[in-house]
């Protein structure tokens, strides 16, 4: 049994929580930069050090055990705390950081053209952005997350952004050759993995349900996306991806109905960011251009 006395673990803790978060060895050494058999070792020198299981270990998951659960659920405000107390340091020093969970589609689309705003209004203030979105869970390591989804995320704060509106999307030239939703037949519509539900839903509320997607599947909507600038087809576009490209004219939107997708885009923190200045400004500014 690891000693009052001894000095924590703290590779062990981190590969220990990134694990138990993700539910995989794997998935945890793709965000911590080792292999996995590297973050199982530290997770079993952590076991041996307190001399007890933290993990059941399956063929294809982990599945934690009562002391583990017991030890994540203790770690995860203890590296929230951690956390805030590394950015105040940084801010009393003269500077801000701030690490932003963002899925990636997000970021390129929306986000960073915008950083350069931020960063004139705000030029003390570091912005890190690193991987995020709806199927990665809030990381305690975050300042905070940009998530799509009903704004229900049990022990956090979420402020509504903008609606999440779904709309086809082509080059002008394809464009040109659409008079209807009934002329999508035998167009490539460019679908994502892991929204199969983007095409029935708008095409049952434009009032043809019977049209069958078909065409290249893509994993993230940006990809889709710059597809659809390349003129392989039609890809339905969500807001606020499709916002810049449309003003610029790369993209055209052949059939002017947006249609509510039943989620919305959130700002989502830990309770107590709200005292942070740094944290304060890059809320103000993200709100800012949510309305705009």
């Amino acid at each position: 049994m690891l000693p009052p006395s001894h000095p924590p673990f703290l590779n062990g803790i981190r590969a220990f929580e990134a694990a138990a978060r993700t539910g995989s060895f794997v998935a945890a050494a793709a965000e911590l930069h080792v292999t996995p058999a590297a973050v199982s070792r530290l997770v079993k020198l952590l076991e041996e050090r307190m001399g007890l299981a933290l993990f059941t270990r399956h063929a294809n998951r982990l599945a934690l055990t009562e002391a583990g659960q017991q030890y994540r659920d203790g770690l995860v405000p203890l590296l929230a705390a951690l956390a805030r107390l590394t950015e105040q340091v940084a801010e009393a020093a003269g500077g801000g950081v701030l690490t932003v969970g963002v899925g990636p589609s997000f970021a390129i689309r929306w986000l960073i053209p915008r950083l350069a705003d931020l960063q004139r209004r705000q030029p003390k203030l570091e912005v890190r952005i690193t991987t995020g979105g709806a199927t990665v869970p809030f990381s305690p390591r975050w300042t905070c997350g940009i998530r799509m989804g009903d704004g229900a995320w049990p022990g956090l704060v979420a402020t509504r952004l903008f609606a999440a509106d779904l709309l086809p999307v082509c080059s002008p030239a394809l464009a040109a050759r659409l008079r209807d939703p009934a002329s999508l037949v035998g167009t490539p519509l460019l679908r994502v993995l892991h929204a199969p539900q983007d095409w029935p839903r708008w095409l049952a509320a434009a009032g043809a349900p019977g049209i069958q997607a078909a065409g290249p599947v893509f994993e993230f909507y940006s990809q889709a996306q710059q597809a659809a600038v390349d003129g392989l087809g039609v890809a339905m576009g969500i807001r606020p991806y499709i916002d810049d490209d449309l003003a610029a004219g790369r993209l055209v939107a052949p059939f002017p109905l947006p249609v509510a997708r039943g989620t919305a885009w959130y700002l989502v923190h830990a309770a107590g960011r709200e005292a942070e200045p740094g944290f304060r400004a890059f809320r103000d500014w993200l709100l800012a251009q949510a309305g705009a």
